[in-house]
């Protein structure tokens, strides 16, 4: 005998529609969390150049890693990380993706601080390191104009030439200039850098001035002593417009171990110096030194804030790292002595 459903008395029927109405929606596939997630553990894995490791990180088994891995390589369509049962390394579309990552991920990071921070003010000790040559110019001068805006910090900054290991000797942030291996420090990238062939306009005009790479073996090049760390020479595009680079190793009468005394006998007059813009772009605008060889000059790398992989990075070190991008991106700014 089929058994009809009780109904109220003064009740309408639930009608199975209604039903579907009032339950939960489902959650969406690919959502903008679960997307942020993939960036965040690909940037994990990447830096650390291992599932496990990565895993171990987070708290999660190395399979939810592989899985988020997988999926935004499905929904890129691109293959992200060549893995082998012994190492994880970075192919070509991975290696510029993980940059943009980074620099998302570090945006998010700042947003997130500039709310949760409120009022609350930085402080503590900053340890940051830059190369010599760029530090004394181009760091060291607004480290006290830090300090005056944030004067609960204290900074120490260290200028060496060496490759500074950061995380083995508790420095907080690193700038460095060229292009970045990969490795497990987070780089974010602060401003362009080029190197130009430049001379004086009183050399030029005892000289001319040379067309091609090719005719500098005809001229006075002030190089880097062979002991020094350029070592593959000086880089050019390989024709007009093309991207390929080629190196060259000019020869001349004078060379030094030391970039600024190579600037300095430039502006004397002595040669033909290549030197990054970060160094001669005030001079080039003043008209001291002019720029030769424009159209080969090989494409830019970048000059970039480094800092070890954490969590939660210090509001020191978020707000030392916008600091710098604001002034380095200021237009004008390497033109200024």
């Amino acid at each position: 005998m089929a058994v009809r459903s009780a109904q109220v008395k003064g009740e309408p029927a639930q009608r199975a529609e209604d039903t579907e109405q009032s339950a939960p929606p489902p959650r969406r596939r690919g959502s903008d969390v679960d997307k942020l997630k993939q960036l965040e553990s690909f940037v994990s894995v990447a830096t650390r150049s291992s599932l496990t490791a990565a895993a171990a990180a987070e708290g999660v088994a190395p399979a939810i890693m592989g899985r988020r891995v997988d999926a935004l390589e499905q929904r890129l369509g691109v293959k992200l990380l060549l893995r082998t049962t012994r190492r994880i390394t970075l192919t070509h579309e991975g290696s510029a993706f993980l940059e943009h990552c980074q620099r998302i991920l570090s945006d998010v990071a700042n947003a997130e601080a500039s709310v949760s921070a409120g009022g609350v003010k930085a402080s503590g000790h900053l340890r940051i390191t830059a190369p010599a040559g760029f530090g004394r110019r181009h760091v060291a001068p607004l480290v006290p104009q830090f300090h005056d805006l944030h004067p609960d910090v204290t900074i120490s900054l260290n200028l060496s030439d060496r490759v500074v290991d950061i995380a083995g000797e508790a420095y907080d942030c690193a700038v460095r200039v060229g292009d970045m291996p990969d490795s497990s420090l987070v780089s974010v990238r602060l401003a362009d850098n080029r190197r130009l062939c430049v001379a004086t306009p009183a050399y030029l005009a005892r000289h001319g001035a040379p067309q091609t790479p090719a005719d500098l073996a005809r001229f006075d090049c002030l190089t880097l002593s062979s002991d020094a760390s350029q070592t593959r020479g000086w880089a050019f595009r390989a024709t007009r417009g093309s991207e390929a680079v080629t190196y060259l190793k000019p020869v001349g009468p004078l060379d030094c171990s030391d970039g600024q005394v190579l600037h300095d006998w430039c502006l004397a007059g002595w040669g033909i110096a290549w030197r990054s813009t970060w160094e001669v772009e005030a001079e080039i605008a003043a008209g001291r030194l002019v720029a030769v060889l424009e159209d080969f000059a090989a494409p830019p790398n970048g000059i970039y804030a480094v800092f070890p992989q954490r969590k939660h990075l210090a509001l020191r070190v978020r707000l030392w790292i916008d600091f710098l991008k604001h002034h380095y991106g200021t237009p004008g700014f390497w033109k200024t002595l």
